[in-house]
């Protein structure tokens, strides 16, 4: 491996081979030595270890003191059901999760036409656009992208920036309940912004999910598209 590229860049390129030989079975017990690792990827031992720590973090590795670092069982992937009620928070605590969502920006956008035929309004119509992330127990679990009208919803920035929950968030901006219209999924290889963002290696599977939420009366109150990471979420669609 070349040592090109910043500490940061290093580490991870290392992080991900380790775990794509993981996920291959080319390692399936214990790993090389540091040292022997280190000499493999060219590169000094700090960034073998901190390779190392990140994987152990995310539960593919545990380090045994005097014995070496070994490949730990692979956690079960959470469950997502996604039904006509489908709510992140709700999901994780019934799970014993402890959920939580940062909003990573926002802007505004006028909606096109496919846009405009998803929340049923008029094309150039502003909307908020929210990028999120959601996470639980500390591990990232997927990205959002959430869009809302930013007439009906003048507030929602702030209040999914305060609450970081998109239920809570519009229950503030007035809708007190909704419930899933129609779930489209898809998938694809993540891209890097998405790998370095939710800590996954960089040839991670990504389940897209691309929803729309409507209120009690059933007028959309937000088109959301969802990547999920398939080796950590499994995906239940529930009938309704």
């Amino acid at each position: 491996m070349s040592p090109d590229g910043d500490g940061v860049t290093r580490w991870r390129r290392v992080a991900d081979d380790i775990r794509s030989n993981i996920g291959d079975g080319v390692i399936s017990d214990a790993l090389p030595s540091e040292v022997e690792l280190a000499a493999r990827y060219g590169v000094n031992r700090h960034t073998v270890r901190r390779a190392i720590a990140a994987l152990a973090a995310d539960g593919l590795l545990r380090v045994e003191r005097g014995r070496g670092t070994f490949v730990s069982n692979k956690p079960e992937r959470i469950v997502y059901p996604i039904g006509s009620r489908t709510r992140f928070s709700e999901n994780m605590l019934k799970q014993s999760l402890e959920p939580s969502g940062r909003l990573i920006k926002s802007d505004y956008v006028l909606s096109d036409s496919v846009m405009a035929a998803f929340l049923e309004c008029r094309v150039g119509t502003r909307l908020h656009r929210l990028d999120s992330l959601s996470v639980a127990n500390g591990v990232p679990l997927s990205r959002s992208t959430s869009y809302f009208s930013a007439e009906r919803f003048p507030g929602i920035v702030d209040a999914y920036a305060e609450t970081g929950s998109i239920t809570e968030a519009l229950r503030r901006e007035g809708v007190g309940d909704y419930r899933r219209r129609e779930t489209r999924l898809t998938a694809e290889r993540v891209s890097a912004k998405d790998a370095e963002l939710m800590s996954c290696a960089a040839d991670a599977v990504v389940l897209i999910s691309r929803a729309i939420d409507v209120d009690l009366e059933g007028q959309p109150v937000q088109f959301i598209r969802t990547k999920f990471l398939a080796d950590r979420v499994e995906l239940v669609m529930l009938q309704s």
